[in-house]
């Protein structure tokens, strides 16, 4: 199943991600030089927390056990049986907020002006979602497990390395470097 990866190590705190989340996903025309002028102003659908340098995009996590799909009385909140995404059918939404109090990771959040709740789809009806098409550092990925595996393998070796060389170790295994190979 495809999901969206962060490489925290490569966020810089832009936003990028949420500008064009919320143009693409809330806005009428599409287009940011005229969202912004839109009224009620078009809301992104992932946030970006913590100062640059150590900030994070958090998005919906589609959890397996998903506590927003359990507490929503409506039905509103659903499972995409294809690619087990979850997704808000907003024409069902009654705005009780029961998803937005449920959800552990606060990604579901409501939407006032419209009295329904808005969370992160991964852009279903998209090849690639938006915040991933848009990152300029390339911190978010799309893609199964294995992609992201990648990176997380690739960050192991590095901080080995990097432990080695402050042990005042000048000799390095590669055994370090071989570890990547091993996906």
């Amino acid at each position: 199943m495809k999901r969206i990866w962060v490489d925290s190590q490569k966020c810089l705190g832009c936003k990028t991600c949420e500008l064009q989340c919320a143009v693409e996903r809330n806005s009428v025309t599409r287009k940011l030089a005229e969202a912004v002028r839109e009224v009620p102003r078009p809301a992104p659908r992932v946030g970006v927390y913590g100062p640059s340098g150590h900030s994070f995009p958090l998005q919906c996590r589609h959890c397996q056990d998903a506590a927003c799909l359990k507490a929503c009385p409506s039905g509103a909140m659903q499972r995409e049986a294809d690619s087990d995404l979850t997704y808000i059918d907003q024409s069902k939404c009654r705005g009780c907020w029961m998803c937005v109090m449920s959800c552990p990771f606060g990604t579901v959040t409501p939407l006032r002006d419209f009295k329904v709740a808005q969370k992160c789809d991964a852009c279903m009806h998209m090849e690639q979602p938006a915040c991933v098409a848009s990152c300029p550092t390339e911190a978010l990925l799309y893609g199964e497990e294995d992609v992201f595996e990648k990176v997380r393998l690739t960050r192991k070796t590095m901080v080995a390395l990097h432990a080695q060389a402050i042990a005042g170790n000048s000799v390095v295994g590669l055994d370090y470097v071989r570890e990547d190979d091993k996906s």
